[in-house]
């Protein structure tokens, strides 16, 4: 992907695009991208861009648009959205011949036409079939975002930033994991960090201060409470996180953060884990770049649960998920919360 973005930043544009993944945000920041290199003002850009959606357009209309000269310009830019839905019609015949176009157009595309076909998802099975085989040449892939932290250190870097450790764990832990939220909290923790100093790290504080997180009541602290076994402050930790974040959104990143805890710490227990690098332990835990950092937390957090307390304690998360969700019955978020500290915790 940076390979893409550095080619088309240096005006190296191609005829085609076929953008295929479920990551809206990327691909929309992409095809901007390619429309601010492919104008000169913004202007030109107006006039000669075309938004196409494939569940009201056809093959046929595409290679038709497609093929026209424009008027004023050298090029211009044509946008398939939704490419995934595109209509079907006319007889078996007349399908059969605009796949033929298509595929033709393909092979030699016009020159003066940047042609953007965005899919959100193609079945494996289709993907080898006309129009999409076609397209092959053409495609970059944009699947769901895996890896939120990193995705946020490399956005961070593209300002001249660096995260620090810690403000990296925070900030991960406290966003939606969605490339749309964390690049836009990624350019307002940039703007903070840039009226303190020039240059330089993202710390904890612009973090707590920016996203607007308590340094006292938060899932690290939380963390902290559940490891060490301590009901009284991982109960009270957790009511100030949900007092501070409203009640059911409290208690769904409370719900979030101690999943990835326990499912991390029962990946501990693998045979032979413990006599691996800490490189390997902090990939198979999920955790990249910097949050490597804190991978050797989990040799000492697993050293204090049992299978079972780890079983019990995915069981407990499970069902409180599942009230949340309104599966299972439950009296109030609080309720909800100090019964899921309890059975964290194996004191009933």
């Amino acid at each position: 992907m940076k390979q893409l973005r550095k080619q088309i930043a240096s005006g190296k544009l191609q005829p085609v695009y076929f953008l295929l993944g479920p990551e809206s945000f990327l691909k929309e920041e992409l095809t901007g991208l390619i429309r601010a290199r492919a104008f000169t003002s913004e202007d030109e850009a107006d006039l000669n861009t075309s938004i196409m959606y494939g569940q009201d357009t056809t093959l046929g209309d595409i290679v038709s648009r497609a093929s026209e000269i424009p008027m004023f310009t050298e090029r211009k830019l044509l946008v398939v959205r939704h490419a995934e839905k595109l209509r079907k019609t006319g007889s078996t015949k007349q399908q059969k011949q605009q796949h033929e176009q298509f595929r033709r157009y393909c092979q030699n595309p016009s020159t003066s036409t940047i042609l953007v076909f965005d899919a959100e998802q193609v079945d494996r099975k289709e993907v080898q079939k006309s129009p999409w085989k076609e397209l092959k040449p053409y495609q970059h892939d944009f699947p769901k975002l895996r890896q939120p932290d990193q995705f946020a250190a490399e956005r961070a870097e593209s300002y001249g930033w660096e995260f620090e450790p810690e403000a990296l764990k925070t900030f991960s832990a406290y966003i939606d994991p969605s490339t749309r939220e964390i690049a836009r909290e990624v350019e307002k923790l940039v703007m903070y960090a840039s009226s303190h100093r020039k240059r330089g790290k993202i710390t904890p504080n612009d973090v707590y201060e920016c996203v607007g997180i308590s340094k006292q009541y938060n899932v690290f602290e939380l963390e902290k409470a559940v490891a060490a076994k301590n009901l009284r402050l991982s109960s009270g930790i957790s009511l100030m996180i949900m007092e501070q974040e409203g009640q059911k959104q409290g208690v769904l990143n409370i719900l979030r953060y101690l999943s990835t805890f326990y499912l991390r710490i029962w990946k501990m227990h693998t045979p032979g884990t413990r006599q691996q690098p800490l490189s390997e332990t902090a990939k198979m835990l999920g955790m990249y770049g910097k949050q490597e950092y804190f991978a050797k937390n989990y040799l000492d957090y697993a050293a204090r649960f049992s299978l079972q307390e780890i079983e019990n304690g995915i069981l407990a998360l499970r069902r409180a998920d599942a009230a949340l969700k309104g599966l299972e019955p439950y009296a109030d978020e609080k309720h909800l919360l100090l019964r899921l500290m309890q059975e964290l915790l194996n004191q009933k």
